[in-house]
């Protein structure tokens, strides 16, 4: 940086990000060549956005929030910047501002909204203070990487604590709720969550300890009480089918969900919540929820391909709350079903979390293919639950294959961990058409 200026770092990081793409990969490449020659890029361009930073963060539903928080701040009319391509590293923001800039070096953009990984967004933050941050939740999940669960909440903890305005926070997660206790003041605060009917549906990890009951998305009756928990700006009150029951702002709504899964009604109503903050006065709530029919699936959460005129629906598990409600949304009749665990940095090393989802639903269907690096772990764990298995081949290509041909008229979903679901979709593009990430 002595012998070169910023405008002239800035230009090559955009023609190594060029060049990356060329190559078909390394989409965090580039924002590592900034962060060693210009390491006050982000926070320097970040500090010229007129509404500031938004960074949401949790162990669940991170990728498809953001998504929908992006969509619901364009629909009403806000330029809004993003990392995209789910790298949710400093690195990879880096990697998106390069580009999303014009030739200039100029970014089209309001407000930024960053889906940040725990970890990660601890460093974000040091650099960046967000002006809204957005908490989802803390499970078990990587702990050979992050250790105890507790650990995940202290890194969050200090996010909401170098937030300048509002922290948006699940009530119903015990340990994201507290973190309210932690705030200095002036530090705002603003709350998402569940009926009491709804909340035996989203078990927290303490729940699923203490054993709460799983229900069907049809069965809204509990006798868990609400006392003691602060109102909220956005509740999920009720669940049918594709459609939701909000209560927004203390007014009811009804929205459309088209999204796979129970627990992406939920993120719908953590995503509402928090555009309500970045737009303040401004937010056209009527317009918002109806926008919420619009999102789309982000990738491999609940995306579907057509294989061979057939569907196949690619569904991201990698931990036990994760997989718990994947099966629990999903029908067990009728589909042909293959899961595809692998062990690699990015899903975690440790797979024992396999252990503790219950696979009973799948006992009647049975699972056709079992696939990636812990195939044989996953086959084990299946057979503890009773529920057969066709065939176990840890080779991705070759199980996808053997899948698509043994599935017959059958529509097709595959659970799977982060990189074989990268894999996966990267053999599916040399089949058919595959949205590009």
């Amino acid at each position: 940086m002595e012998t070169m200026s910023r405008p002239l770092v800035r230009v090559l990081g955009q023609g190594v990000r060029w060049a990356s793409s060329l190559r078909g990969g390394g989409s965090a490449f580039p924002g590592l060549f900034m962060e060693k020659l210009h390491p006050g890029f982000v926070a320097e361009e970040l500090a010229k956005l007129p509404r500031g930073v938004v960074v949401i963060s949790g162990t669940n539903g991170k990728t498809t929030t953001t998504k929908m928080t992006v969509q619901l701040l364009r629909s009403q009319g806000l330029r809004v910047f993003t990392n995209r391509t789910g790298s949710n590293f400093v690195r990879g923001v880096a990697a998106s501002l390069l580009a999303e800039m014009d030739a200039f070096g100029r970014l089209d953009a309001d407000v930024a909204v960053l889906e940040l990984d725990e970890a990660h967004a601890v460093h974000f933050v040091k650099q960046v203070r967000p002006r809204i941050c957005l908490l989802l939740n803390v499970m078990r999940d990587q702990l050979d990487r992050f250790g105890e669960i507790d650990t995940t909440r202290r890194m969050l903890r200090q996010v909401a604590l170098a937030t300048t305005e509002t922290v948006v926070l699940n009530r119903e997660d015990p340990r994201i709720a507290g973190l309210a206790e932690d705030l200095p003041a002036g530090t705002g605060v603003s709350w998402f969550g569940l009926s009491d009917a709804l909340r035996p549906m989203f078990p927290s990890d303490d729940d699923m300890r203490d054993g709460l009951r799983q229900v069907d998305p049809g069965e809204q009756d509990s006798q868990v009480p609400s006392t003691q928990r602060p109102d909220a700006d956005v509740v999920l009150r009720a669940v049918n089918a594709r459609t939701v029951e909000l209560e927004v702002r203390g007014a009811a709504h009804e929205a459309t969900v088209d999204l796979y899964g129970v627990y992406n009604q939920y993120n719908a109503a953590a995503a509402l919540a928090a555009s309500l903050q970045v737009l303040g006065d401004d937010a056209d709530v009527p317009a918002l929820v109806a926008e919420l029919g619009s999102v789309t699936p982000a990738f491999g959460r609940g995306e579907t391909i057509t294989v061979e005129d057939k569907p196949l629906q690619l569904l991201l598990v990698k931990n036990p709350a994760g997989f718990r409600l994947s099966l629990a949304s999903a029908s067990a009749q009728d589909y042909a079903t293959m899961i595809a665990i692998n062990d690699q940095y990015a899903d975690g090393r440790d797979v024992s979390w396999l252990w503790d989802v219950d696979f009973d639903s799948l006992r009647e269907g049975g699972v056709d293919v079992v696939s990636g690096v812990r195939a044989w772990d996953m086959a084990l764990r299946l057979d503890y639950d009773l529920v057969r298995v066709g065939t176990v081949e840890p080779e991705l290509e070759d199980a996808l294959k053997q899948f698509i041909a043994q599935s017959g008229e059958r529509p097709m979903r595959i659970f799977c961990t982060y990189t074989a679901m990268l894999s996966l979709r990267k053999i599916l593009g040399g089949m058919t058409h595959v949205a590009a990430i």
